[in-house]
């Protein structure tokens, strides 16, 4: 049985005889001119020109005095025809030399553009030159199918599987859709700092790192928001960043520890205008990734081309499981949760319990709708609404069982947002180690002032979520763990 070490053996003796004429196999200049697909789609244009493409070989078939070489950029396959002859430069390899070519390797053809004798389009080249001398034979189309391995060799499973490459092709034209829309609409893109002595603007548990210039002890982000509005107290109007952040949490369908969020702010608006804004912004983003608005996510089926309605949290809570979210019941509250396979610590706050029976709901919501007026326990840094201070200005879209963002009218009260802030630290201190950060120094912006705003933030969940695929499924390297041999 021929075994991966066999054959890397039998293309290091290959490239030794490579060597040995003289030629470079990795060579740092290619001299293609044309993109196969320019070929392809632009054949009647191109039939007769001498074109120059480079690629991947894919197939190599040899037949005496005639060969066919599949070959592949990142635009499409086209054949490369090659007849026997005698005129081939000495860095050039012909059919006599074709042996020592292999599937994987990297090649420039130069030759006319012209169809086959069974009318398929080629470029009929009489010999090619060597790019890259590949080592390692990719596995066939079948041959890469356990999840870990194709994590592990992202590179090979994007070979393999092509529509992994063409979902990242979505990916960034989700992250391009996000961008246009929001500058067209006034903001300016400020990235903001990675590292921060005090983290804040989310409910985690951040990493932890040293920075050795200054013997400090650093978080990585759990949010773009602080930053962001210190930038509103520093004058800018409408900005947001498009980044990294990291949560120090479990990996699932929906959670990866790295990933990449949105958030913007702009000021002397209020979370009527951002329901409105950000639900166009949705709806613009589907369009310009995936050209519908019309999805089905696990069985549920989402309609994004309405008008979203607005359903209060308080609402959902009773109608679902008779749950006063003003005055909660802490016995019937955990034993909805067991009753579900939740497991609740029944000293976790009110404000937990109340987190965890709305996850119950969620999970079933097709959508879309607004979630709105979030109790004040659990949004620390929306302002309340002025006829129910026990409220938020805050709202979520629920699309799918999930909640595709989040934004509210963003408190602007420094005695307000410290008071805030110390019973969020009162819960960290108590355990809670996704409770928020006291952080001073934002509360010293407020107090120099910032202007009323609106906030809000999506991550590219949104992404895995429409595009029905889990987190590691759609990002380029999903993190996982580390080989021990």
């Amino acid at each position: 049985m021929t075994t991966l070490s066999d054959y890397r053996d039998e293309r290091l003796r290959k490239l030794a005889e490579i060597r040995s004429q003289g030629i470079d196999p990795y060579p740092a200049k290619s001299y293609r001119n044309t993109k196969i697909s320019t070929i392809l789609n632009h054949f009647e244009e191109k039939d007769g020109q001498e074109v120059c493409v480079a690629g991947r070989i894919v197939a190599i078939r040899s037949f005496g005095k005639i060969a066919f070489i599949k070959l592949r950029d990142y635009y499409g396959e086209i054949q490369i025809f090659m007849q026997k002859t005698d005129d081939i430069k000495d860095s050039e390899f012909g059919i006599k030399q074709l042996k020592l070519l292999d599937t994987g390797d990297f090649v420039e053809a130069t030759g006319l553009v012209g169809k086959s004798s069974t009318g398929e389009i080629s470029i009929f080249a009489n010999s090619v030159r060597l790019l890259t001398k590949a080592l390692r034979p990719l596995p066939g189309y079948d041959g890469l199918t356990n999840k870990e391995e194709r994590y592990r060799r992202r590179y090979v499973d994007m070979n393999v599987n092509p529509e992994v490459r063409e979902r990242l092709v979505r990916r960034s034209r989700f992250w391009q859709a996000t961008r246009d829309f929001m500058n067209q609409h006034g903001f300016i893109e400020i990235n903001t700092p990675v590292l921060e002595l005090t983290t804040g603007g989310a409910d985690a548990n951040p990493f932890v790192t040293h920075m050795d210039a200054l013997d400090a002890d650093y978080y990585l982000r759990i949010s773009q928001e602080l930053p962001l509005k210190r930038l509103l107290g520093g004058g800018f109007e409408k900005v947001y960043d498009i980044g990294p952040r990291f949560r120090n949490e479990g990996v699932d369908d929906e959670h990866l520890p790295e990933h990449i969020a949105f958030e913007s702010y702009a000021a002397y608006e209020d979370y009527e205008d951002g329901m409105n804004l950000y639900e166009e912004m949705i709806k613009y983003v589907a369009m310009q990734t995936w050209g519908t608005l019309k999805f089905n996510v696990s069985g549920l089926e989402v309609d994004l081309d309405c008008k979203w309605p607005r359903i209060k949290y308080s609402d959902l809570l009773k109608e679902k499981f008779d749950i006063d979210v003003f005055n909660v019941d802490r016995e019937k509250a955990l034993a909805i949760l067991k009753k579900n396979n939740v497991t609740a610590d029944p000293k976790v706050s009110d404000a937990r319990l109340l987190d965890n029976l709305w996850k119950l709901i969620r999970k079933t919501s097709a959508g879309p709708y607004w979630l709105v007026e979030e109790p004040l326990s659990l949004s620390p840094l929306a302002k309340t609404l002025p006829e129910n201070p026990l409220v938020t200005q805050r709202f979520h879209p629920v699309i799918a069982g999930t909640e595709m963002g989040n934004g509210y009218s963003e408190l602007n009260d420094p005695l307000d947002q410290l008071e805030r802030f110390q019973e969020q630290q009162a819960m960290r201190d108590d355990g809670d180690d996704e409770a928020q950060m006291l952080d001073m120094d934002f509360v010293e912006m407020l107090e120099y002032g910032m202007p009323p705003a609106c906030g809000w933030g999506n991550s590219e969940r949104n992404f895995w979520l429409l595009e029905g695929v889990s987190g590691r499924e759609a990002v380029p390297f999903p993190i996982i763990k580390a080989k021990n041999d």
